[in-house]
């Protein structure tokens, strides 16, 4: 595991120590223009696209996991554990949706 860790962080290093001399050009001090703005806008427009999609097919697969949970819930009959399993199934599924809808509020916070 050490040895994977330590390939990894030798791999990021060098593919990270080439472009140094470009982010020592970049001046953060002035704000960025309106060309600058709309390339980056150009180039996370399919970014965007993607993550939309994976949002709504999360969604839709999350749904079908909530009414099998909830059906496993139903049968469980006096067996705690099944009925526990679904419960946490429940959770994960709704922490999992909070976390997919509620990431572009909290980068829009993050950002301005």
């Amino acid at each position: 595991m050490k040895k994977l860790l330590l390939a990894t962080m030798m791999l990021v290093l060098a593919l990270a120590i080439p472009d140094l001399p470009v982010l020592a050009d970049i001046d953060l001090s002035k704000p960025p223009s309106d060309a600058d703005k709309a390339t980056f806008d150009k180039i996370l427009e399919p970014v965007l696209k993607i993550y939309t999609f994976v949002k709504y097919i999360a969604t839709a697969i999350a749904g079908i996991i909530l009414l099998l949970a909830g059906i496993s819930y139903m049968t469980s009959g006096s067996d705690p554990k099944k009925r526990d399993t679904a419960k946490g199934i429940v959770m994960y599924v709704l922490i999992g949706l909070i976390i997919i809808w509620g990431t572009p509020f909290a980068v829009k916070y993050l950002i301005g």
